[in-house]
């Protein structure tokens, strides 16, 4: 399962911003044409993507000469998930459709009826969306989101420790 562009993008796009202020620049607000530069990305999504996140809460910004963007809060108070959900629908890993009826209507089989592999895409959905909730900005700019999910899987998936 893939997170779409804009998820992936606006990510990117906030770790660069929250990595220049951890890193302390007294540079004031960062502008999108340098975080497009340093990421890559195209100026113009970006600056759809940042309408997005303002909107939610996530970055100020600041007009004219000098002008840029802000983070809106620290790191720490900021979940990947919440990124995510400012510039796109919820990750869904099954195909129904919220007040479809089911996984199975429209396929010519049942009525509404739930295919049977739909709890297991379902709660993969639910695990990514935890996940997700799980992880701030500080962590991905800290390096420390290797083997957060390791406590999840059953100890005879566990990777052995190190001695």
């Amino acid at each position: 399962m893939q997170l779409s562009t804009r998820g992936r993008y606006a990510v990117m796009a906030l770790v660069d911003l929250a990595s220049r202020q951890i890193e302390g620049c007294e540079c004031g607000p960062i502008c999108l044409a340098e975080i497009a530069a340093r990421q890559q990305l195209s100026l113009s999504y970006l600056e759809q993507l940042f309408a997005k996140l303002r909107r939610a809460g996530l970055v100020a910004s600041a007009r004219g000469p000098g002008g840029g963007y802000r983070l809106s809060r620290p790191t720490d108070e900021i979940a990947i998930a919440h990124i995510v959900a400012a510039v796109e629908e919820p990750i869904r890993a099954t195909r129904c459709e919220e007040g479809s009826g089911g996984c199975m209507a429209g396929a010519g089989i049942g009525s509404g009826e739930r295919c049977q592999t739909h709890d297991l895409w379902f709660e993969l959905g639910r695990q990514i969306e935890l996940f997700l909730e799980g992880v701030t900005l500080a962590d991905v700019v800290g390096r420390r989101v290797r083997g957060l999910a390791v406590p999840m899987l059953p100890p005879s998936l566990r990777p052995l420790a190190a001695e």
